[in-house]
């Protein structure tokens, strides 16, 4: 009997390893024309060690409960990094620090999220069509909330990272005055 759940957990893993591979081996990503800036993705960290990282994909503690990810890093083009290291000064002023959890993210990952969807949830707009590919690919995206530089901790938003509800959208008119508040300051 002990055997047989080891042996459902390696089929298991094996299985999601599979996936993986397969889903990112499948299909490729868009074709892109026009005049373009040579791109430059620059780690965050190296631009303001003050981010706090808890790069989501990086662990099991995302929407897949694997991770995607081998290293926990964040990169952004450079002119949305320093645009972001300007907006974590202005909010260290207040008392507030961001908390990064994703940046850019390899086409191949955006595969693998759309391939896990639902039709519902692929409608409902969380996750990127990898046939247009996605900000994040570009490393024009971030994935971030606020932490409180008091405590260290993360503060309360309206919805948790990953949380595929109307709470989600940048536009939910629920929660607390203070979520709310906290949500606007972002913006």
């Amino acid at each position: 009997m002990k055997y047989k759940n080891v042996f459902k957990t390696f089929y298991a893993f094996l299985f999601f390893g599979l996936f993986v591979l397969l889903s990112a081996c499948s299909s490729s990503p868009p074709k892109e024309t026009g005049n373009f800036r040579t791109p430059e993705l620059v780690e965050l960290i190296k631009l303001d060690s003050t981010f706090k990282l808890d790069i989501r994909y990086a662990v099991s503690n995302n929407f897949l409960g694997e991770p995607v990810y081998k290293q926990a890093r964040a990169f952004l083009q450079r002119p949305a990094a320093e645009a972001l290291v300007r907006a974590n000064r202005k909010l260290q002023k207040i008392g507030y620090g961001l908390l990064i959890f994703d940046g850019y993210r390899p086409w191949s990952v955006t595969k693998i999220f759309w391939d896990s969807v639902t039709d519902k949830e692929r409608e409902a707009g969380f996750v990127a069509d990898p046939s247009k590919g996605s900000k994040h690919n570009r490393g024009c995206a971030i994935d971030l909330t606020l932490y409180d530089l008091k405590t260290g901790k993360e503060v309360n938003m309206p919805s948790n990272y990953d949380e595929f509800s109307e709470r989600a959208h940048s536009t939910y008119a629920g929660g607390e005055p203070e979520q709310t508040r906290l949500r606007d300051l972002l913006r």
